[in-house]
């Protein structure tokens, strides 16, 4: 019986060594390699290498990027069409696929300005000779603009990295790579797009499992087989013969005998103790092989689960690209906000150029300009940039493109809605309005980032009131209230801006009269601002629109005799450049207002939804 035992527990070994060796093979040296690698050559050098979007999706998942050269290297992903446009005056290197599935190079060249077809002097034909001929041509196709691609609002996300770059990535087909250095030097030449492979062992978990337990069987088995032996086979000693009347009493304490008790209990635990060591080690390692299976060394049972499906807003047929995702917003309006933050503490207009535009960028000019001469003259609020609640952006796959963005400040306790605008491809984004929203403002339904809205024509007959016209019908609603014609067109109520001018317009005057009626005169006046408006349309066919709205405050003096004086006015004295003036003086102030403006059939009203009101200039009347 014995015999038997220790051949199942054999059987056990030798099948549990094949299946451990089976499971430990699939997982290596029959596993096969865990990346799928193609290396994109170049032959002739540029300055960028593009690795289009059908490159990086040959093989489904995610993909890395891997690039290798000397010194700082330099990749970032974003729209095709983007990409395409910021490269298109400069020469570059494209990876496709071509028509048999395999990853090709050319080298894009820029193309050449178009020649002029007359002679602007003379209207005649133009000829090589008087256009500078080919030598004019060619120097002209030589100046090629080397500009560094790092920090370009266009990109989604860039990354930089010195000698070596490993970029991991998930990028849908219409997205595409590009690789440079500093945007003069070549672009690194090796450069490689991986994809990991899918090598599940469904079978490698049980089979080193199962063998863990048959060899802990075997175990069991091949120590009972020894037991067995032992208790069938052992020797056999004949014991003396005792008397009959003195048998050994084995409950006499062996110390007093002198004799060693060995008793069946001890025996039990001697030989139970081995066997727990022996058996320990084969069940520690069937542990330690189960912990390193990872989850697709097991087959995976269950059903995959069905995804609910959620509301959804449709895509228009024939609607662009939206211009931004909300994480390249979220980066844009920090960089913008950083920026501001540096020109205002050091008074730059310059600095602030470059990233303001519009109405923002002439209210910051002025507060520089008071700031420079006023010592207490307080400094402008600090853009907010987070959290960024809403992102709009246009859907235009050209330039010039807007975002409009609102953000809910926790700290401040205040909201500011803003629009961003860029010229042209090479251009960075520019905050152009930028005003304050209104406390508890509704604001109308707006379509998704990453679908975007299209921007209305400014004299576009589908919304109740043309953009171009909302800032002087405004203006004229302010000058003449509800004589203006206008005014029925207007929500009045929660409008605070048009509240806040008529009350400070009556405190103003009601000062100046105290003083001055009799020897001068006090008018007021409203009128369009000089910056175009902007408008983004919303899901109901309507639009938010910004304009810039101008409010015009004229002293004269009314006796010839008569100067006015500004002795404690420093604002106004400061910007005009006298302080006193036989004339009188004019003062502007640029007011920054965001409307909603419905569409054409529908009931409801233009409703203001934020403003903010900035000291323009002031000037002595000639």
């Amino acid at each position: 019986m014995f015999f038997v035992r220790f051949v199942w527990a054999v059987a056990a070994f030798v099948l549990a060594a094949v299946m451990i060796g089976a499971g430990i093979a699939q997982r290596t040296i029959f596993q096969g390699p865990e990346n799928d690698i193609a290396a994109i050559s170049v032959e002739e050098q540029a300055p960028y290498l593009v690795i289009d979007g059908d490159v990086l999706n040959e093989i489904s998942g995610a993909q890395t990027l891997r690039a290798q050269g000397e010194g700082n290297i330099f990749a970032a992903y974003g729209r095709t069409a983007d990409m395409q446009a910021w490269l298109s005056d400069t020469p570059y290197n494209v990876a496709t696929l071509d028509d048999e599935g395999e990853i090709v190079t050319e080298l894009v060249e820029p193309e050449p300005p178009a020649e002029s077809e007359t002679d602007p002097a003379t209207g005649d034909p133009a000829t090589d000779e008087a256009a500078g001929g080919d030598a004019a041509t060619e120097e002209a196709a030589a100046e090629v603009p080397s500009r560094s691609p790092v920090g370009s609002d266009l990109w989604l996300d860039e990354f930089q990295q010195s000698d070596i770059l490993i970029a991991p990535l998930q990028l849908p087909s219409q997205m595409s790579v590009l690789v440079a250095t500093d945007g003069t030097a070549p672009a690194p030449s090796n450069v490689s797009v991986s994809w990991p492979i899918a090598n599940s062992t469904p079978w490698a978990g049980p089979l080193i499992v199962g063998g863990g337990i048959l060899m802990a069987v075997g175990v069991f088995l091949y120590f009972l087989g020894i037991r067995h032996a032992r208790r069938s086979r052992g020797p056999r000693r004949k014991g003396l013969p005792l008397p009959v009347t003195e048998p050994i009493d084995l409950a006499i304490d062996s110390a007093d005998k002198g004799v060693i008790s060995s008793t069946p209990s001890t025996r039990r635990a001697v030989t139970g103790g081995r066997r727990a060591f022996a058996v320990l080690p084969v069940v520690a390692v069937s542990a330690l092989l189960f912990s390193g299976c990872s989850a697709d060394a097991w087959p995976q049972l269950g059903s995959t689960p069905t995804p609910t499906p959620t509301a959804s807003v449709i895509e228009q047929e024939g609607q662009q690209s939206p211009a931004v995702t909300k994480p390249q917003a979220e980066r844009i309006l920090a960089r913008i906000a950083a920026t501001v933050a540096e020109a205002d503490e050091a008074k730059d207009k310059d600095l602030a150029a470059t990233r303001l535009d519009g109405a923002a960028l002439a209210a910051r000019t002025t507060n520089y300009t008071l700031r420079a001469a006023i010592a207490d003259y307080a400094a402008p609020a600090p853009i907010l940039t987070k959290p960024l609640e809403i992102v709009l952006p246009e859907s235009n796959d050209s330039w010039p493109r807007s975002v409009m963005a609102v953000v809910d400040d926790d700290e401040s306790k205040t909201s500011s809605i803003m629009v961003l605008t860029q010229k042209d491809a090479w251009s960075p984004y520019k905050l152009s309005y930028s005003a304050g929203l209104e406390a508890s403002t509704p604001m109308p339904d707006l379509a998704p980032w990453y679908i975007g809205a299209v921007e209305p024509a400014a004299d576009s007959p589908f919304l109740i009131m043309p953009p171009e016209d909302l800032a002087s019908a405004y203006a004229d609603i302010i000058n003449k209230g509800e004589d203006s014609p206008h005014f029925d067109l207007f929500e009045e109520e929660g409008d605070q801006l048009r509240a806040s001018i008529v009350a400070d317009r009556q405190r103003r005057l009601d000062s100046f009269n105290e003083t001055a009626a009799k020897t001068g005169s006090f008018t007021f006046s409203s009128g369009p601002g000089q910056f175009a408006p902007l408008a983004l349309a919303t899901l109901e066919s309507g639009a938010i629109v910004a304009v810039s709205v101008n409010e015009i405050d004229t002293v004269k003096p009314t006796d010839p005799g008569a100067v006015i004086k500004l002795p404690d006015n420093q604002t106004v004295k400061t910007l005009a450049g006298a302080d006193q003036s036989a004339t009188g003086f004019t003062t502007t102030f640029s007011d920054q207002v965001f409307f909603y403006v419905p569409g054409q059939g529908s009931t409801e009203k233009i409703r203001l939804l934020g403003y903010s009101s900035d000291i323009l200039n002031s000037k002595v009347i000639k």
